[in-house]
């Protein structure tokens, strides 16, 4: 299964990527695209101001990270396995290591579309990064800065399945995405359709797969791993129809966090080691890299 760049045109057309502005935060299996060989370069000595939560991280020297645990390619854990992969670990390696801390001293928090909110807000991890689309709903409660990915909603369905081509076939239409997601939102206030909620995607992939659903929606990507797994029962369908914007996620009361994340996206951009991350994981799933997002202009 692979999406090619062209299916994004449309949304990298549209305007330039900003990066969130950060607002008064604290002021007021690895060759299978897992990821598991990707390795960035720890900072020897990281410093910040004092006071800063990066500081408070970096001499604590371990740091907790939110990723889901069910995306192939965008963050999975396998029963046999004690860390999570995918594209969203990778970059919490890269914020890691520029806190100076490598990744035997991460723990990892499996953190599901409703919770997301609650672990930044209560402080149960430090980052959130679990394909968590920017929205200003979100930007109300809990600081997002990014993004670092651009994917777009799409929808899976049976292989044999010919009814649903798009979203304008989900009218009256069973489809599944997770509690809490801006995409089962979408699909039922723009399109029609039944929603389904459930916890994690997989379920709705089971769902998918006994028929008690029509379609599953989320973003292109993670779709893409699911079908990859099981081609012969699962397609993905359409173009996307949405911008979904990854952001990774801090309390808003961590004083410096953001200015430290976009700072340290940039710099993951410019160096190279964004795109390592993106290549390890959905590169080697047959996804095309896309466009690297960059800040506009005045932000």
């Amino acid at each position: 299964m692979k999406i090619r760049r062209t299916k994004f045109a449309v949304i990298a057309a549209a305007a330039a990527l900003a990066l969130a502005g950060c607002g008064d935060a604290g002021n007021d299996d690895s060759d299978s695209g897992d990821g598991g060989g990707f390795s960035p370069e720890v900072v020897k000595d990281a410093s910040f101001d004092a006071g800063s939560r990066t500081q408070e991280i970096a001499d604590a020297g371990t740091v907790k990270i939110g990723v889901k645990f069910d995306q192939p390619g965008i963050g999975f854990k396998s029963a046999t396995s004690d860390t999570p992969v995918g594209f969203d670990p990778n970059m919490g390696k890269i914020l890691a290591a520029k806190l100076g801390i490598p990744a035997d001293k991460i723990e990892w928090v499996e953190t599901i579309s409703d919770n997301r909110e609650p672990f930044l807000q209560n402080s149960t991890v430090d980052f959130v990064i679990a394909s968590y689309s920017i929205t200003d709903e979100r930007r109300q409660v809990v600081g997002q800065a990014g993004p670092y990915y651009v994917t777009g909603q799409q929808l899976l369905v049976a292989a044999d399945d010919d009814s649903i081509k798009g979203p304008d076939d989900l009218s009256g239409k069973k489809v599944c995405s997770v509690t809490g997601s801006t995409s089962i939102k979408t699909v039922e206030e723009e399109f029609g359709a039944t929603p389904a909620g459930f916890d994690t995607y997989s379920e709705c992939v089971e769902q998918l797969k006994t028929g008690s659903v029509d379609a599953v929606t989320t973003d292109g990507a993670i779709l893409a791993g699911y079908a990859a797994e099981d081609p012969d029962k699962l397609k993905v369908v359409g173009e996307p129809f949405s911008e979904e914007r990854y952001g990774i996620g801090y309390n808003k009361d961590a004083a410096g966090m953001c200015d430290f994340i976009n700072s340290t996206l940039e710099g993951a951009f410019e160096d190279g080691e964004w795109e390592d991350a993106f290549d390890d994981t959905l590169g080697k799933g047959g996804i095309d890299l896309p466009e690297t997002p960059t800040r506009a202009p005045g932000r």
